[in-house]
């Protein structure tokens, strides 16, 4: 056979071999599988197994059966699920770059927020550009402290207005009054001003507005699970959100506008971050703009008063449901604090039984029970894949109640922490109240010192006691899942004149 007929069939059936071969490695080669997970229906997914008001505890549920790290559908969006710190390390540290986005609710899309928020939009030099504003500028240790006066203002404020309560026998919601704190602490912080009082209903509507945007923002709504109807907002919830919105956004507008008004054509040293803010605007190369300013504040506001009311409202009934541990608290704190002072943000780290009782509160009652993120690109956790665009969701609430992580985890025990060092941060990630990675909550820092100060303050001048004779035991701790994590029937107690030794009342 002449050679250069030979030569097409010795090339074609290399390449057969080349293909066969190929195929044949492909076929053995293991690829991640998505994680187990329950079988799904058509169209709905998992959605009847996944009760939107307990959300955190039937995700808790499924993993008992399905793993650490499991896939459930809901409508046409895939969903891992992360109930261990050991994944959970995996993914929001080794893998926090193709994690880091979010997914975000059709709701928190009006007004365009999602593009100008720091909790929501992707990572990108305008986040990095926010992130660093707010570690330097807001919760940086310098700023904190020079606000400290304000804050220790509205400290002064609560006793007397809890002495008013305490000599008439008036009981009072916890939950409401730490609001109210915790909001005049933050104005105070960006505004040196107060937003609300204990004799309007000022700080109520406040709060009525941050309540109607987190549960707007929980509810499920058929858009997020079908992308498709976002355009159309079926439910109304974009429109609702808009509303909500508009409300704090011309708030905000209107603070700016009269502290601009103030300063004229001149360049103010002012000492509270709005005046910071406001001569980094008048930069001519300033990456900041009045609208990044708006939305920024609107972040604040939402994360920083709703995260604290709670977690005080939690912590004081955990310690109401547990008198001993409340009298141990209190014992502590008459040994540390001044009477002459009051309560500083100094003395927190002379009181390591109140920490721990806030850890204990917040390993219980995580204030953000779920962390959302949402995958950039496919990654492999633990051997499975996890795809592009997957809703990725960390179970923070069933890891805090994990017994392979924690003794007695159903129970109050803030001893636990007394040797535990700082696990405020990402170090132990069966602990991450606050997230972990480049999504951590900024504000670690503001809350830490708030938190602590309202509490020390409300245990140091007072007793408590709950009304109607109602008994410890009863206290009602069901949780109203949401983005925050709250109790369903606020707690209401009385203030009463404390029976420890050296105490004293303002």
């Amino acid at each position: 056979m002449d050679f250069i007929k030979v030569v097409p069939l010795i090339s074609f059936l290399y390449a057969c071999i080349h293909i066969i071969a190929f195929g044949l490695l492909c076929k053995n080669k293991k690829s991640p599988k998505l994680p187990p997970g329950p079988p799904s229906y058509p169209l709905i997914g998992n959605i009847l197994q996944l009760g939107p008001s307990k959300l955190h505890q039937s995700l808790t549920k499924l993993s008992k059966t399905y793993g650490p790290i499991m896939r459930v559908t809901i409508g046409t969006i895939t969903t891992i699920v992360i109930s261990s710190p050991k994944i959970a390390k995996e993914a929001l540290h080794k893998n926090d770059q193709a994690l880091s986005n979010r997914f975000i609710p059709e709701s928190v899309q009006a007004l365009s927020h999602d593009k100008s928020s720091l909790i929501f939009m992707p990572i990108s030099p305008k986040w990095k550009t926010l992130r660093k504003i707010c570690a330097t500028k807001i919760f940086s240790s310098q700023q904190l402290d020079s606000t400290q006066s304000l804050r220790l203002e509205k400290l002064k404020e609560l006793v007397v207005y809890l002495k008013e309560n305490c000599e008439k026998g008036k009981a009072i919601d916890i939950g409401e009054v730490a609001f109210t704190i915790s909001l005049n602490s933050i104005s105070n912080t960006l505004f040196s001003i107060d937003m609300a009082s204990f004799a309007s209903s000022s700080s109520q509507n406040f709060r009525d507005v941050i309540s109607s945007m987190l549960i707007e923002a929980s509810n499920p709504n058929i858009a997020d699970y079908y992308p498709i109807l976002r355009r159309i907002d079926p439910q109304g919830s974009q429109r609702r959100m808009k509303n909500y919105y508009q409300k704090l956004l011309t708030l905000f507008e209107s603070i700016i506008e009269d502290r601009s008004n103030q300063r004229k054509d001149c360049v103010m040293e002012g000492s509270d971050v709005l005046d910071l803010f406001l001569n980094m605007i008048r930069n001519e190369n300033s990456e900041l703009t009045k609208h990044d300013l708006l939305h920024l504040f609107l972040d604040l506001f939402i994360a920083g008063t709703d995260t604290t009311s709670v977690t005080i409202e939690w912590t004081m009934a955990e310690l109401l449901q547990n008198p001993e541990k409340l009298k141990k608290t209190r014992k502590e704190l008459q040994k540390v604090i001044n009477k002459d002072e009051g309560v500083k943000d100094l003395d927190i780290t002379n009181l390591p039984y109140l920490q721990a009782v806030v850890k204990e509160t917040l390993r219980l009652h995580p204030s953000a029970p779920i962390l959302v993120h949402k995958s950039v690109s496919e990654v492999e956790l633990c051997g499975f894949k996890v795809p592009k665009d997957a809703q990725v969701l960390v179970n923070v609430w069933s890891m805090g109640r994990d017994s392979s992580i924690w003794n007695d985890p159903n129970l109050f025990v803030p001893e636990r922490f007394l040797e535990s060092g700082d696990v405020f941060r990402e170090e132990d990630f069966g602990f991450i109240p606050f997230g972990a990675g480049r999504r951590m909550c900024p504000g670690v820092s503001f809350a830490h010192r708030v938190v602590h100060t309202m509490l020390a303050t409300m245990l140091y001048h007072f007793d408590w006691k709950l009304v109607d004779e109602e008994k410890c035991e009863d206290i009602d701790m069901t949780e109203n899942f949401g983005v925050t994590l709250h109790k369903i029937k606020p707690l209401i107690a009385i203030p009463i004149k404390e029976e420890l030794e050296n105490s004293y009342i303002v």
